[in-house]
């Protein structure tokens, strides 16, 4: 059975929401939405990773008290949910709204081999 590029890069986002969890739990809200972006640029060509990470974002914005965050967030949320299937992503985008969503950014070459990794089924 083959599996999907969504199934073979989970363990390489779970890893970065991990992180994430235990930055935030540790207090530190600013590394926490670092992991997050990683993990952003790892999953977002998976729909279900996509908005997932989206969503933490948005749950990251309203603990954290981040306005301008939250509405980015649930605009992202939309479009990763419509455009993601239809391979409408900006590769490298680090997903929050400091960025424009439409903006294509380097992918970090640590990301860029867990992705190709995840893509050639190795």
């Amino acid at each position: 059975m083959r599996r999907g590029f969504s199934q073979k890069i989970a363990p390489y986002v779970e890893i970065e929401l991990a992180n994430a969890k235990r930055e935030s739990s540790g207090g530190d809200a600013q590394q926490a939405f670092v992991y997050l972006e990683r993990a952003h640029v790892i999953g977002q060509e998976s729909t279900y990773w996509h908005v997932k990470v989206h969503i933490l974002m948005l749950v990251w914005a309203v603990r954290n008290r981040s306005f301008r965050e939250v509405f980015g967030q649930v605009f992202r949320i939309v479009g990763a949910a419509t455009k993601t299937v239809f391979g409408l992503v900006p590769s490298g985008n680090t997903g929050g709204a400091n960025v424009s969503p439409f903006k294509a950014m380097p992918t970090p070459p640590d990301l860029a081999a867990l992705i190709q990794k995840a893509k050639s089924g190795v």
